[in-house]
């Protein structure tokens, strides 16, 4: 029996498909506004299910019409779109592989917007759709204009530059040292805060919030493409564990140029995690410890620059920060915030937690009234949209239906996306309270329909989705497995949309049960489950792999074949993957490591102190977590998979443990990724690294290769 009878290729054209939508994704409506002059929805969406472009568009609730407002392709009058480098990692950080009209910012009252295209910087009128451009000096990078719509802010270099809409500028924060820079998001706010913006208008429009970076002591690294020998290497600042943080100050700086530091406790609490400034309200920062055991939220004077705390909180292992919050409460002086009791994260409104034990709260929309709207779940594999009174507590939940629901809260309205495992795509309602205004309308490809099985298995009862090949792909008797997880912290891929099991059917249709399954660590079962990966993110993460895979194997008896397990992964993935078949030789019998972190001192500062502390107070959790150590042991087929451009996880984690395991005479396949970084995007890439990944375990798990 060959390979090739054994595991028959289903070449049905939905992996070109797949690759070429950006895995079923372009076409689907994102970052939502609402513009009350005129009423307008405002929205991007790709032009076409295969089509990268992205536009900005605009629906009218009343009527339901839909208007394009401003097309990438028009605006550059056919040229190829020029990314600067500034924006080219602004999007790497925010995974964002559109191109054209990724970002937009409104004015208040939504009558413009102002976003970036080739660098060049364009305002556009809701009303008429008429877009022009404007002079800016040199590229321009995440412009915001102002709530009165009269100026735009926005990056130039290491500058932040304000300009009116005819072109006259204002005002510049810079610095000649080149290692200081305004505005921008330092790389751990933007790759693992979810902070994306360093410079906030007020909503008077007078004076913005602005930080300034040092990063003179913060260690150098660098990429280099080998394919152009000729160009030079990129430096990257990247902060590892143990090592030097960039400084990061916040200015007040005034349109008639009066600049005045904000007096903030830096040395306890260097991290910013999040900014909001609301109207008639004093702006509200969240700052963390290093180690993220320590929290305070302070509200800011705009005058002086004097700031007050408001709360505090700790935690013996660390705290996140849930998205949405803090925010002030309607009508009253105190915040909406985010604590957690009875391993629960619950919404707390001036001390009073409002939302109940069991309710796992994930992020929080804004206010209607005097009603929080929020997204949150009792059960792992969904999500569900509520809003609670924040003086009675009283809680109504706004979704039902079993599937993952978000939602943006546009003034009065509500805009409700919904994914479920039976429909493809994303369906958006736009609600005036329970009525439904207008279903906003998605162009994603209509793709096939996974068949998914999710499960709760074993005593800690992890959420474990099987899948296996259709019926008209499956070949006879018990079948090898692919187990695809994730297994990290801070994500989910257990989740009861089908746009997370496009690839995972593809690869099954090779010949596969493929199994995913969420350990410890992942979010929406409560603090003490996501805390298990203190000072030591290895063995939760691949104990419960084995745990899911064991059971699985017990309810599928004949269907299943436990002798023949191969497991790939990216990211957190790809260590996990390396890991089982360093660690686990017995249960694993081949590894795809996908982008992995081999040794966590080589990681950011940010994630790897949160989960494992400072590398000079606990050294043994880190050589406890490291793969290098592992390298003379391995005896199972592994293939490392790593972009050359990856400014996440650097080359480096991969190519020392491929030393490592050259040197302890240990074979193992190596492909390295030219121009490709953390986020592999390209269709060319997509669609050749997902048929290598079949071949491999073709190779390496079929009965009788050859």
């Amino acid at each position: 029996m060959t390979v090739q009878s054994e595991f028959a290729a289903a070449d049905d054209g939905r992996l070109p498909r797949f690759a070429r939508s950006r895995r079923f994704l372009l076409g689907r409506p994102c970052d939502l506004q609402f513009a009350a002059e005129p009423a307008r929805l405002l929205f991007l969406r790709s032009m076409a299910a295969d089509d990268p472009v992205v536009g900005l568009w605009s629906l009218d609730p009343g009527t339901g019409t839909e208007g394009l407002l401003a097309d990438p392709r028009a605006l550059l009058a056919g040229a190829d779109e020029a990314i600067p480098p500034a924006e080219s990692r602004r999007r790497e950080r925010m995974r964002e592989s559109g191109r054209g009209i990724v970002a937009y910012s409104a004015c208040a009252d939504g009558r413009l917007v102002t976003f970036a295209l080739s660098g060049r910087l364009f305002v556009c009128e809701v009303g008429t759709g008429d877009t022009r451009a404007l002079s800016a000096t040199g590229p321009g990078v995440d412009p915001q204009l102002s709530p009165d719509g009269t100026a735009v802010a926005f990056l130039g270099g290491n500058a932040l530059r304000v300009m009116t809409l005819d072109g006259q500028a204002i005002l510049e924060l810079s610095d000649p040292d080149p290692e200081v820079s305004f505005g921008a998001a330092e790389f751990g706010a933007a790759e693992e805060m979810g902070r994306h913006h360093g410079f906030w208008w007020s909503p008077d429009s007078r004076h913005l919030l602005v930080s300034r970076i040092s990063e003179h002591d913060v260690p150098s690294w660098w990429l280099s493409d080998p394919s152009a020998a000729a160009a030079q290497p990129v430096r990257q600042r990247y902060p590892f564990a143990g090592t030097t943080d960039p400084r990061v100050e916040l200015l007040l700086a005034s349109l008639d140029g009066r600049i005045t530091d904000v007096d903030l406790p830096y040395r306890d609490f260097p991290y910013l995690l999040a900014v909001r400034w609301e109207p008639a309200r004093r702006p509200l920062l969240v700052l963390h410890s290093r180690g993220h055991g320590r929290s305070e939220i302070r509200a800011v004077d705009p005058g002086s620059g004097a700031s007050e705390l408001l709360a505090a909180d700790s935690d013996p292992d660390w705290l996140e920060l849930l998205p949405g919050t803090p925010r002030w409460l309607p009508g009253g002086s105190g915040v909406l915030r985010a604590s957690h009791s009875e391993d629960t994260h619950r919404l707390v409104a001036d001390d009073v937690p409002v939302t109940p034990p069991g309710l796992q709260v994930l992020s929080v929309a804004g206010f209607v009234a005097d009603r929080a709207i929020f997204v949150a779940t009792t059960e792992p594999t969904e999500r569900h949209v509520f809003s609670v009174d924040v003086h009675s507590g009283e809680i109504t939940r706004l979704t039902s239906v079993p599937g993952v629901h978000g939602v943006t809260v546009l003034g009065d309205l509500l805009a409700v996306s919904s994914e479920t495992l039976q429909d493809d795509g994303v369906t958006v309602r736009l609600l005036d309270g329970a009525r439904e205004v207008t279903v906003l309308r998605s162009l994603a490809q209509q793709a096939f329909t996974p068949g998914v099985r999710l499960l709760a298995v074993g005593e800690r009862e992890l959420r474990t989705a099987v899948i296996f090949p259709r019926d008209d792909t499956r070949p006879p008797g018990p079948l090898p497995v692919v187990m695809d997880p994730y297994g990290g912290p801070l994500s989910q891929r257990v989740l009861r949309a089908s746009r997370l099991f496009y690839e995972p059917q593809w690869l099954a249709d090779q010949g596969f049960v493929v199994v995913v399954a969420d350990g410890r660590g992942s979010p929406a079962r409560g603090p003490r489950w996501e805390r298990a990966f203190r000072f030591d993110v290895a063995t939760p993460a691949l104990d419960d792999q084995v745990a899911a895979l064991e059971e699985v194997a017990r309810r599928y008896p004949g269907e299943i074949d436990s002798s023949r397990v191969g497991i790939r992964g990216w990211s957190f993935g790809g260590y996990l993957a390396a890991l089982a078949v360093l660690r686990r030789p017995d249960v694993f019998a081949a590894a795809i490591a996908g982008a992995p972190v081999t040794d966590w001192r080589w990681y950011d500062t940010v994630a790897s102190e949160r989960y494992l502390g400072d590398p000079a107070e606990h050294p043994d959790a880190y050589e406890r977590c490291s793969l290098l150590p592992l390298a003379a042991g391995l005896s199972r087929p592994l293939l490392f998979v790593h972009g050359l451009a990856d400014d996440n996880v650097h080359p480096r984690h991969t190519l020392q443990l491929s030393r490592e395991l050259f040197v302890a005479g240990r074979d193992h396949e190596l492909l390295l990724l030219t121009g490709v970084t953390h986020m592999v995007w390209q269709p060319e890439v997509v669609e050749h690294l997902l048929t290598v990944h079949a071949r491999f375990f073709r190779r390496w798990l079929a009965r009788d290769p050859q």
